[in-house]
């Protein structure tokens, strides 16, 4: 999931009456709640698409779910003393417990691959033990609606607490409101997924892919071996096993990389001759979107 769903997450659990446990409980709630997207320093050092193979991996696996909140937990407690020394802590902030500390931040941690688990996009969760990518299928990258319930829930209840309210319960309300909204999606997907569907090119993978917007439909994907069709209608392609495809992969880092994400990947024959790696789960047939490779020196049997 985005960034703001993984932030908000961490607000909440803590706005649900967790932030009382320990000092720099919100940091270590929120700042968790993302840390496993420190892979997204791979941008500056990696070309093309090759960022693919090497996001939501070996930092959302379970060693780094360890670690990360330790380190987080040992930077944020560090910080309280260094303050102190310096005669500049808040006198409002609560002891630092670092056990607490550690506890809060390997469950917002925790929460980040279970979120990225959700969508099509998918999730390595046992690397480095193993590159299998996981995939829920429930909810969009982007969930417009889980911004706009869990954005005016922490809101709602951080007024509450500045006011003198209940602000615990807004909160709990918001997360069990969510948890609600995860299985109803899940319910759609499932029955989306086991219903009978168009399936021009095979059903050897079905997948239905939630839209932004309006999470009651799915864009139901089906297909296998480079032929996949969306919602029925054939996607451009030639089947992957009559192509040179793995020696051009051998060769060529991009391709690799591609081919190491992708769930189902296709060459479509471009309009300028040149043969293109795509992925049938984010295909736009009036653009080259950024998940696209050229294919130069593709062959490919007529039968």
């Amino acid at each position: 999931m985005d960034n703001l769903t993984h932030s908000l997450v961490g607000a909440l659990i803590g706005q649900a009456g967790l932030k009382r446990k320990t000092g720099l409980a919100m940091p270590a709630l929120i700042v968790g709640a993302n840390i496993p997207d420190i892979d997204a320093a791979c941008f500056f050092w990696l070309e093309g698409v090759e960022h693919l193979a090497f996001r939501r991996g070996i930092t959302h696996g379970p060693i780094a779910c360890v670690i990360l909140p330790l380190l987080l937990a040992a930077g944020l407690w560090w910080f309280d003393r260094w303050q102190a020394r310096r005669g500049k802590r808040p006198d409002r902030r609560l002891p630092v417990h670092f056990g607490w500390l550690y506890a809060l931040s390997l469950l917002a941690t925790l929460s980040h691959p279970a979120l990225d688990w959700l969508n099509v996009y998918g999730v390595r969760l046992l690397e480095p033990f193993s590159g299998r990518w996981f995939y829920g299928d429930i909810l969009f990258i982007i969930d417009i609606w889980l911004w706009l319930s869990m954005g005016f829930a922490t809101w709602f209840s951080l007024r509450r607490e500045k006011s003198g309210g209940d602000w615990k319960r807004p909160a709990q309300a918001a997360l069990a409101a969510v948890l609600a909204y995860i299985g109803i999606n899940a319910g759609i997907t499932a029955a989306a997924e086991s219903g009978p569907v168009e399936a021009p090119t095979g059903a050897q993978m079905v997948i239905a892919s939630p839209p932004p917007f309006d999470f009651t439909r799915r864009e139901v994907i089906t297909g296998g071996n480079g032929l996949y069709a969306v919602d029925g209608v054939a996607l451009p392609g030639v089947p992957l096993a009559r192509c040179n495809l793995q020696a051009i992969a051998e060769r060529d880092p991009q391709v690799r990389a591609f081919l190491k994400w992708s769930r189902t990947p296709f060459i479509e024959p471009g309009l300028d001759g040149v043969y293109r790696l795509r992925d049938a789960r984010y295909y736009d047939p009036r653009a080259r979107d950024r998940f696209t490779v050229d294919l130069p020196g593709l062959r490919c049997a007529a039968n």
